[in-house]
């Protein structure tokens, strides 16, 4: 065939709705609350990403409980190991690959149940996920998954959801893939939707990706409402490490208390008293630090 009439395939391209470099809080970035970028992207509702020295973090451990209701909690770490003690739940180190969830459900208060490791930087992301009305006020899970009980798909670590025949072992509800992500330096990856995803987006932690706009190191950016597939490639510098969601929409609208997300007022009203009561409850308990210094979930 001549050259000058051969078909040229080209790859659909996913299109950058918006981007943001969030707010920063110190050690910690807030790139989406439910007020703002979490109204396009529901189920997902709040992004922080915190990057900090040990030492910072461990002056952290100073800071109170707080409560939750209503959503999920999932913690991932892309530098640095933190460690967990439970008395239920057992003890050991969460890095590069594992995963703190806690669905908050009816209530928990938490804060305290991690605590740095050896590692002198930590950088890592915490994503909450409204939780859809038939567990938005159950009873509360929490799991800590260490990276070897995880699973991959080529670059990906499957940390919610099923991608590419991979199921993590996070209890999550459907219709909702969290893939934690670090691409060669140089090289290209795809991300396919499941049928009915027509949410995505992706945190930046680690060097630049073409996607095919250029994407830097602590943005986050949205990709517009469709199942396109998401075209990446890593900058030529280093490899690149983010974290991409992608969802089946969350058809409810957001009712929101200052810690607490659910799908009516009424929902939200059950879970801020359920909250108080164990605010109550907590201060009765007295000090619940464990040797290690962390404080386990009161749920």
């Amino acid at each position: 065939m001549n050259a000058l009439h051969a078909h040229v395939v080209v790859e659909p391209q996913r299109r950058i709705a918006t981007r943001t470099r969030g707010q920063g809080h110190g050690p910690i970035v807030r790139l989406m609350s439910p007020s703002d970028l979490g109204q396009l992207v529901k189920p997902f509702v709040f992004l922080d990403l915190f990057e900090t020295s040990r030492d910072t973090m461990n002056a952290m451990s100073d800071m109170p409980l707080h409560p939750h209701s209503g959503v999920a909690t999932v913690t991932v770490f892309t530098e640095g190991r933190a460690r967990y003690n439970d008395p239920v739940l057992g003890s050991g180190t969460l890095g590069y690959g594992s995963v703190e969830w806690m669905r908050a459900g009816s209530g928990v208060w938490h804060g305290k149940e991690l605590s740095a490791g050896d590692d002198p930087r930590i950088q890592g992301f915490q994503l909450w996920l409204s939780l859809p009305a038939d567990v938005e006020n159950a009873e509360p899970v929490s799991r800590y998954i260490e990276a070897d009980a995880m699973v991959r798909s080529g670059p990906a670590h499957v940390i919610v959801g099923a991608y590419d025949g991979m199921r993590s072992p996070v209890p999550a509800p459907a219709g909702v893939n969290y893939l934690l992500v670090t691409l060669p330096a140089g090289e290209r990856w795809t991300y396919v939707p499941p049928a009915g995803h027509s949410v995505g987006w992706l945190a930046l932690a680690k060097g630049t990706l073409a996607a095919p706009d250029t994407i830097h190191r602590g943005e986050m950016v949205v990709f517009d409402t469709s199942e396109t597939p998401i075209v990446l490639e890593a900058g030529v510098d280093r490899d690149a490490v983010f974290v991409l969601g992608s969802a089946v929409p969350h058809p409810f609208p957001l009712h929101m208390g200052y810690y607490s997300v659910h799908t009516s007022a009424e929902a939200l009203a059950a879970g801020e008293a359920r909250i108080a009561e164990l605010g109550r409850r907590l201060q009765d308990a007295g000090d619940r630090t464990t040797q290690s210094g962390t404080v386990p979930v009161f749920r």
